[in-house]
């Protein structure tokens, strides 16, 4: 979108800018495939300052006055399919709430591997009754805790590589979009953001 005129805060990083990550599903893992530098000049297209991304599994990392997440999230989305014909659901955290959501775990103590601790995080809190429904494929020893909007998971015997508690199964569990990080590219996202 050439010619389009960023607002003095954004462009200087100024008051009222908040960090955001842009969590993208299932980017780069299947047959969705999307360059980083694409991902980078379309979120900066959009106005928004800053912006980096961190590996090249769909995160992005972006400034904003916008105080709307699920309004930057379908910015983006809309973005990615006018101009690259790609659906993909998009989820925005702000720095904070990825601290947050570094805070909340129950497992980080407990864990020393990055591989074995993940987050699962949510489009929208699920309902309460599909929250307590919940339950782990049989024969898998694998722990979780539902906080708000996401999953916090552990995998005591192995990594995530190899379970049926997968991303999929949790969206089909508790009938919301979700899209997952291993702890290190959580508290990487939470540095870029909150930095």
């Amino acid at each position: 979108m050439a010619g389009v005129e960023i607002p003095t805060a954004h462009a200087a990083g100024g008051a009222g800018v908040i960090r955001y990550a842009g969590l993208l599903r299932g980017v780069n893992v299947g047959a969705t495939r999307l360059a980083m530098a694409d991902l980078r000049r379309l979120v900066a297209d959009l106005g928004h300052a800053d912006v980096q991304t961190y590996l090249q599994s769909g995160n992005v990392v972006f400034g904003s006055t916008v105080q709307d997440a699920d309004k930057l999230a379908k910015g983006i989305e809309q973005a990615l399919a006018g101009e690259l014909g790609l659906t993909v659901p998009v989820l925005v955290r702000s720095g904070a709430e990825l601290a947050a959501v570094l805070d909340a775990s129950p497992y980080a103590g407990r864990q020393d591997d990055p591989t074995r601790l993940l987050v699962a995080f949510l489009a929208t809190a699920p309902t309460k009754a599909r929250a307590a429904a919940l339950t782990v494929p049989g024969g898998e020893n694998v722990e979780f805790t539902v906080v708000g909007r996401e999953v916090h998971l552990h995998f005591p015997d192995g990594g995530y590589g190899r379970s049926k508690f997968t991303n999929a199964y949790l969206e089909k569990q508790l009938g919301v979009v979700a899209t997952t990080r291993n702890w290190k590219s959580v508290r990487a996202l939470r540095d870029l953001t909150t930095a």
